[in-house]
């Protein structure tokens, strides 16, 4: 049996060999090249072209590819291959890279980048010089990811030295929760933090932090932080702030919305910029409010067979716009059956930005065969979930018998049954003593 001591110690060596000729590494990851063709003219956008890529992430910054590695065995050509520097290992997360066979695949996309001053005018500040570094003359990629089941978005911006196929990560900017749903009135937090490397001269300078809103075309600063001079830009929004502390901090620029209301939902970009360079993420919010349920009138009047009841069903306060409304019937043996949408309005919108809509229901006992009535309920089915709201009707004088009646029934019959059978074995003997007698 092998000493266990040495086992260890051989797999301590095999662990050092390996991290010192591949480095610390994550698991591969495919991705598509994508860039715009040459132009020819003529004033037409340019096409775009795709190309299979793959990734070989690692997170030391010290660690370099050796010469003699010898390349991976694929199809895919050799200029889209890129071994990728990331120290703050945002690559390597679970949510982009699923389990060997998985159908699903996390989003993956790198193009060229071409770093340049911006004109933001909160960011004017990181590059006062009117001269480009040095620094800047490499080769320059963006690269955008998405995790699987929206579990992260990922922007990042890499410089590589040229023609060398392998850029380190300079900035990445990410969310972990790309989709955000929050009820009325809460408090909520859009995720947003960024990283820089601290030996790039570009770190050195200060960064800015911008979130911007859109939706359906409508769009809006909601806020814009300049950190190199800890300044604010002037904005109309109200009730949106950032945790400074956690900004320069840990790089948290996520975005928190005191109260949320129904203007809020849309699209919020949150973008990070460095001198020459920037990278952003977008993170959905949607507000989703299920509706408030009144019935009139309630309680509703007794109903007599051949009458007809109209029963209101309102559904306030809600958002989004979906919503299906439809009346139900518990009878009074329990059985549940659907008595149709009734006349549904259109939507109404309230100064809060929610909804209203309506149902109105005729209860005519000769077309619904409401029997002696029951539970009337009028149920809403909302994205923000399911609600119901309920009544009792009434029907008199409906000539069907009722369980205890019909019990009677059956006891009464069942003695009238009994009290035939007596009579009728009292005629027989009767009448047989008769016989006898006549017969001597």
């Amino acid at each position: 049996m092998a000493d266990i001591s040495t086992i260890y110690k051989l797999s301590i060596i095999a662990f050092i060999y390996f991290t010192n000729v591949y480095g610390t590494s994550c698991p591969v990851l495919e991705c598509w090249f994508v860039q715009e063709r040459p132009g020819r003219g003529g004033g037409f956008p340019a096409a775009m072209s795709q190309e299979k890529s793959l990734l070989y992430i690692n997170t030391d910054p010290e660690w370099k590819r050796p010469e003699s590695q010898q390349r991976p065995s694929t199809d895919i050509n050799p200029d889209r291959l890129y071994y990728i520097t990331d120290p703050a290992a945002t690559f390597c997360s679970s949510s982009l890279h699923p389990p060997e066979g998985s159908v699903q695949k996390p989003q993956c996309e790198i193009n060229p980048f071409m770093p340049q001053p911006s004109s933001v005018q909160w960011t004017v500040s990181l590059t006062d010089s009117a001269h480009s570094p040095i620094y800047l003359q490499a080769d320059w990629y963006s690269a955008s990811l998405q995790g699987l089941n929206g579990q992260l978005s990922l922007s990042s911006v890499m410089r590589a030295p040229t023609a060398t196929k392998e850029p380190a990560v300079l900035l990445s900017v990410s969310s972990r929760t790309p989709v955000v749903r929050s009820r009325l009135g809460e408090r909520v937090v859009l995720d947003c933090g960024f990283w820089a490397e601290a030996s790039s001269p570009l770190s050195g300078s200060g960064f800015t932090v911008e979130w911007r809103y859109q939706f359906r075309g409508d769009g809006r600063l909601v806020l814009a932080y300049d950190g190199k001079n800890d300044r604010l830009a002037e904005t109309q929004e109200k009730g949106a702030e950032l945790d400074f502390t956690a900004l320069h901090e840990r790089g948290n620029a996520s975005l928190i919305l005191q109260e949320a209301q129904v203007r809020h939902s849309g699209t919020y970009i949150c973008t990070v910029y460095l001198p020459y360079i920037l990278a952003q993420v977008a993170v959905e919010l949607e507000i989703v409010e299920p509706p408030s349920l009144s019935i009139f009138p309630s309680p509703l009047p007794l109903s007599v067979p051949g009458q007809v009841v109209t029963v209101q069903c309102e559904a306030s306060g809600f958002s989004p716009l979906s919503l299906e409304l439809h009346w139900e019937l518990m009878e009074m043996d329990g059985n549940v059956r659907p008595l149709g949408q009734g006349s549904v309005s259109g939507h109404r919108q309230g100064p809060d930005g929610t909804y209203s809509q309506t149902t109105r229901l005729q209860l005519d006992s000769a077309k619904l065969d409401l029997g002696r009535g029951g539970e009337v309920t009028c149920v809403a089915v909302h994205p923000g979930g399911t609600r119901r709201a309920r009544v009792t009707l009434n029907v008199i004088g409906v000539s069907a018998p009722s369980i205890e009646d019909s019990m009677a029934m059956v006891a009464v019959a069942l003695c009238l049954y009994g009290l035939i059978k007596v009579i009728s074995w009292t005629f027989i003997s009767s009448g047989s003593e008769d016989a006898e007698k006549k017969a001597k």
